[in-house]
């Protein structure tokens, strides 16, 4: 895993947070096992992106990619009963944000979510 992140705090669910996180680089990993390259995580102002080079995110599914149970052709032979993008889903909400999902420039995905600015704190540790 590659990290870039800025140094500002959220002020928010910190197990939440934690866990939409997890899963979204669970599902990294496991759309690219090969793993030629790093997973990627950036943490800029409130974005929270995961970018690994697996199959990508077909147009088709991003509308439906963070409901619950909904799972992608390509991953319905894989581990999982499609809750965990629904989770990013509901900590993105909580923390007044928002999700997304789109290819990535070169191959691969990026998905991620957003907190409401009014949550991002400077860090002062």
């Amino acid at each position: 895993m590659r990290v870039d992140a800025d140094d500002l705090a959220v002020l928010g669910n910190p197990e939440g947070l934690a866990r939409a996180i997890g899963n979204l680089l669970d599902n990294a990993a496991k759309f690219d096992p090969g793993g030629a390259e790093p997973i990627e995580i950036h943490v800029r102002r409130g974005v929270v992106t995961v970018a690994d080079r697996g199959p990508g995110v077909s147009p088709a599914d991003v509308p439906r990619l963070f409901d619950r149970f909904y799972r992608a052709d390509t991953a319905r032979s894989l581990p999982g009963a499609g809750l965990g993008l629904a989770i990013v889903h509901d900590v993105a909400t909580t923390h007044g944000g928002d999700v997304f999902a789109r290819p990535r420039t070169g191959g691969g995905a990026e998905i991620g979510f957003t907190v409401n600015p009014s949550r991002l704190l400077p860090n002062s540790e």
